[in-house]
């Protein structure tokens, strides 16, 4: 027995080792003042196959304490029971593994566990804080805006987890987990708006394209009207456009601008002048056969001459281009069919309406009604001279 074992010595030499030995036992009876223990001796000198012998193979002193401590052992312990059945040795082991598999999943309540429980609320609060708070930002925004909108509202979050937690060593780890969590839906936040601001950019770019691609075609060409459109155009993507797609897209713009504006202008040249042979045709008509005006025919006839004959013998197609008479009739042309007061080619059809209506007016009622106001050289009629006299 233990009582035995730690009984003191007697040390009527006074002996030191001894006195060490019996202040260990003190020590020893301090702790256990109802312990029960063996010491057994060494069952067989090859330790090595000591598994696989049999209890005959054995020390027999041995095998005797050994059976003495079985019975010690069974006198002493009780039986383990669980939900009304005693359990065995292999079902109480079963029982500790469910138990401590329990204990590292948290399972079961410990003073760690009780701290994050307690602190879990208050971090599914204030995430649920951020969330609002970032939800309210209109997307989408530039990279420094949001990122300067997250800064301030993680801490706004972060201020209120500190204000409301429980301990310290856990709350460490609930404030790395908030901090996580955080950046998971700020991450999603970048991606939404890196979405919208390609949407955006995306609409925007396609409307000037759209615009660009129609100023190309104008029926009138105008290079002011071009370059209008040219301005705003660049104006309204530069202050619309926003977010981190605005950069990759920017350089796209220019390129198409440059791209239609070299177009443009390669192409504007040779449609005017078609056009100014055109219309002097045009006029050398009207001037013929609707109003009989001979000054506009032969102002007509001056202007298709000089177009077809004299630029064409005397001037190359570039020199022409850069020559100061061609520059003061582009001038004159551009004056006449863009203005902020009046877009000639959008008015062009009702302007022609207009005048046609006039024309046939002037001609069938304006003349019976007044008479002949205009002193210019006009054609004259040999029938209406003959009814005359």
């Amino acid at each position: 027995m233990v009582d035995e074992a730690l009984r003191r010595v007697p040390n009527s030499n006074g002996d030191k080792n001894i006195d060490q030995v019996n202040q260990i036992r003190d020590s020893l009876a301090i702790m256990g003042d109802n312990s029960t223990a063996f010491s057994l001796p060494q069952p067989h000198l090859q330790r090595t196959k000591l598994c696989d012998m049999k209890d005959a193979e054995l020390d027999p002193l041995y095998v005797k304490k050994r059976e003495r401590l079985k019975e010690v052992v069974t006198s002493i312990i009780r039986p383990k029971i669980v939900q009304g059945k005693s359990l065995n040795g292999k079902q109480f082991v079963s029982f500790l593994e469910q138990i401590l598999d329990a204990l590292n999943k948290g399972e079961i309540p410990s003073t760690g566990s009780l701290v994050e429980v307690f602190n879990k609320g208050i971090l599914e609060r204030c995430l649920k804080l951020y969330n609002e708070r970032m939800a309210k930002l209109v997307l989408p925004m530039s990279g420094e805006s949001l990122q300067k909108a997250h800064v301030e509202h993680r801490q706004a979050a972060m201020n209120v987890f500190d204000e409301q937690h429980f301990g310290r060593h856990h709350a460490k780890k609930s404030v790395d987990k908030l901090d996580e969590e955080i950046e998971k839906v700020y991450k999603n936040i970048m991606l939404a708006n890196e979405y919208q601001s390609s949407k955006l950019c995306e609409a925007l770019y396609t409307r000037c394209e759209d615009k660009m691609d129609h100023l190309q075609v104008l029926r009138l060409p105008s290079m002011a009207k071009f370059n209008a459109g040219f301005i705003q155009c660049n104006q309204s993507f530069h202050g619309e456009c926003v977010g981190p797609s605005k950069i990759n897209y920017e350089k796209r713009m220019m390129k198409m601008l440059e791209k239609s504006k070299s177009s443009f202008i390669k192409d504007y040249n040779h449609r005017l002048f078609n056009w100014l042979v055109a219309f002097s045709l045009f006029m050398v008509v009207v001037g013929r056969f609707v109003i009989k005006f001979i000054l506009v025919e032969i102002g007509a006839w001056i202007l298709f001459i000089f177009l077809e004959t004299y630029t064409r013998m005397f001037w190359s197609a570039e020199s022409l281009y850069y020559n100061p008479v061609w520059h003061f009739i582009v001038a004159a042309w551009e004056t006449l069919v863009y203005s902020p007061i009046l877009d000639l080619d959008r008015w062009a059809i009702p302007v022609c309406v207009m005048a046609v209506i006039f024309v046939v007016y002037w001609r069938c009622y304006g003349r019976r009604k007044h008479g002949p106001m205009l002193l210019l050289p006009m054609y004259s009629n040999p029938k209406d001279r003959h009814r005359t006299e």
